[in-house]
């Protein structure tokens, strides 16, 4: 029986509580959600990997998360994270974090993190929408939080490949902003990139066509919060050669631009779908 959604809002928040397995804070292992997938979802491994490399480094910020998914991972197996310092210096550090299981390497990220400074500040982007009205509120599996939308990423119907996501989290440690944002950005690049393409959309995942992600970049520009109303903007230049590309911004619902990601997925149709 799926999960209610508090029950993965809880279980979401056990699976980013790392275990350290070593004192020198260098590895950790984590539990999985259970979502009933065959495979991990890629956004735990995205937010548990934020979390190894701020557990290790706690002084510091994320300040970009670069993740590789060479094989699938498996629901069944605890995750062992194992954290590698290249550079430390006085606002800067670079490590590397590896989530691996039995059969192999299923993520590898390298993260970049930054202490905080001041200086000067502007932003050039478009403005923000005001926030949708609880009429457009949507589900998006396995997000355990509202999520408000005009676009629905399972509709046959062609359209643009953008879409604009408002999401907020139940209340939540600020510190885990990072690691939850890094969750979310993961779910619908995919479904965006495939919005063109009349009679296929995100719910025929694994018939009408076969899909994962091999790469996401997150990158961090300010301090916010999770449980204030966020915004991901997002659209899809290019779906090419068996693959998909996007990229989008996550804004406050003031305007602020805190965070940056772009994804790359294998997007292989099955032959009577195109």
């Amino acid at each position: 029986m799926p999960l209610a959604t508090s029950e993965l809002w809880d279980d979401l928040l056990s699976c980013l509580d790392l275990r350290p397995v070593t004192g020198d804070g260098s590895v950790y292992e984590a539990r999985n959600q259970r979502l009933g997938y065959h495979r991990l979802f890629g956004g735990q491994l995205l937010a548990q990997s934020v979390r190894a490399a701020l557990l290790s480094r706690p002084d510091n910020d994320v300040k970009s998360l670069h993740t590789l998914f060479p094989r699938a991972g498996r629901p069944e197996e605890p995750v062992r994270y194992e954290v590698e310092h290249h550079h430390e210096g006085g606002t800067f550090a670079t490590l590397t974090v590896v989530a691996r299981q039995a059969h192999g390497v299923v993520a590898t990220a390298g993260v970049s993190l930054h202490a905080a400074e001041d200086g000067p500040a502007h932003q050039t982007t478009e403005p923000v929408p005001a926030l949708l009205g609880p009429e457009h509120r949507v589900g998006l599996h396995p997000l355990p939080w509202e999520t408000r939308a005009t676009t629905d990423l399972d509709s046959p119907d062609a359209g643009p490949p953008e879409f604009d996501l408002w999401w907020r989290t139940p209340t939540a440690d600020p510190e885990l902003a990072p690691a939850l944002t890094a969750y979310t950005t993961d779910l619908t690049l995919i479904g965006t990139a495939l919005r063109p393409l009349k009679g296929v959309g995100q719910r025929d995942a694994q018939q009408a066509f076969t899909s994962a992600v091999t790469s996401h970049t997150v990158w961090f520009h300010r301090p916010f919060r999770a449980d204030d109303w966020l915004l991901l903007r997002q659209h899809s230049p290019l779906l090419a050669h068996g693959r998909c590309f996007g990229r989008g911004d996550v804004f406050t619902e003031d305007g602020s631009l805190v965070a940056s990601y772009a994804q790359e997925a294998l997007l292989r149709f099955a032959r009577e779908a195109v």
